[in-house]
Formats: structure tokens, sequence, C-alpha cells
């Protein structure tokens, strides 16, 4: 039977979570990276492999190697490029965004058409923490989709947690009048279409007339 390794020969191989691995492992993984060889359990060949490897983690890599629970070397090994993805409270900017493809991915998967989401339920999402990032934000959508009536998505979909104060506002300087919050959707997602306003107009849900006068309204600086 193929192994992992064996069936990512000539392409990819992903490692989720990288720094779970126990040391022993870590040991053996370097030793593959290095050589490109291994020997499959109850064989007494070697096989050979030629593949990139990408590897994430939720941790300080760095962290780990002072606590000895990652091995340096083998950090070395797999860092020749490095991407450092913020915690999505650092990037509320992709919050609306993010979430309204995941409710157009549920609503495709559970048959239930939506046609309005209130402004208030994106305002809620913005200002909440997400400590479990955007697996966190999936399963919000999923879960406001799934109780959804009429096509309709309120913020009363939302869990408890997003009514507690200490969670939705913890810095009074991060709470954005509506208008704000639109503004910068709208530059959001402009930027990401090349100022397309067709494509981006459709990304809003809106016509093409109003995205003109919301450009004109909010003094947003064309590309």
């Amino acid at each position: 039977k193929k192994g992992l390794f064996e069936e990512a020969d000539g392409g990819t191989l992903f490692l989720d979570e990288i720094s779970e691995m126990s040391i022993n492992l870590q040991a053996k993984l370097l030793r593959v990276l290095e050589t490109n060889i291994f020997i499959k359990p109850g064989d007494s060949k070697e096989t050979q492999v030629d593949l990139r490897i990408i590897a994430a983690t939720n941790k300080n890599i760095e962290e780990e190697i002072i606590k000895e629970m990652f091995r340096n070397d083998l950090y070395y090994r797999i860092s020749t490029f490095v991407l450092n993805l913020p915690p999505l409270r650092e990037r509320k900017e992709d919050i609306t965004i993010l979430a309204e493809n995941f409710i157009k991915l549920f609503s495709k998967k559970f048959n239930k058409p939506i046609f309005n989401i209130n402004p208030e339920f994106h305002i809620k999402l913005i200002m909440h923490p997400f400590p479990g990032n955007v697996r966190e934000l999936r399963n919000v959508c999923e879960r406001a989709v799934i109780l959804s009536e009429n096509g309709n998505i309120n913020s009363k979909y939302l869990p408890q947690e997003f009514f507690l104060s200490s969670s939705n506002f913890t810095n009074s300087d991060n709470i954005l009048s509506l208008n704000e919050l639109e503004k910068q959707h709208i530059q959001k997602v402009l930027s990401l279409t090349e100022n397309n306003k067709n494509k981006a107009a459709d990304l809003l849900g809106i016509g093409l007339t109003t995205l003109y006068r919301k450009i004109e309204q909010y003094e947003i600086k064309q590309i």
C-alpha cells in the first residue's frame, strides 16, 4: 500500500499542524526531506521520491523550538519560504467578504436561497474576536443559513457569545459606523476586482448604478 509520500511523488504534499508531530517523527521526516528516500514498514528496499512540501501550523514555531517541542534543524529545512497569515481579528476587512462567500456556499448546499443579510449581522461578525479564526466564521455562517427563514439572515442567528459585551467591544477604537463599514467593504471589493465595477457590483449584490452612487457618496478614490 502506498503512503502519502509515495502518492505525492512528483507533486506536492501538504502537512497540516506540523507542530503537533512528535520529536521522533520529526527526526524521521527530516531524514526523508534530506535524502528523498525512505523504507516502508515491512519492506527491505528503499523508496525514492521527489516532491514539494507545504507545511502549516497555528503555533509560533520559534517558541516551540525554545521549548524543545520542535526541532530547529527541521524548521530550517522546511522554512525556505514562510507565509504568515494574520488571525482574522487582525484583518477585519476580510470578514464580510469571507462571510458572504460562506453564506453562498451553504445556501447552495442546503438549497436555501438567501436574499437579504441584515447589516447588524455583518457588524456583529466584525466586532467578534474570532478565536477560532476562519473555521469559526465558516461554522457561524453555516449555522445562520440553517436557521434562516424566508431568505433572510439576521443577527439573532448568531451564537450567544456574539452578544457579550466583552467579546464585541474589547476595544472601542474598533467600533465603526455602518457607513464607514460599507465604505471599507466597497473599497475592498473594488481592489479585489481591480476596479471592475461590473464584477464589484455583482459581488456586492447591488446594481451598477447603486455602486456608482455609493462611490460618489463615500468619495472612494478610483484605482
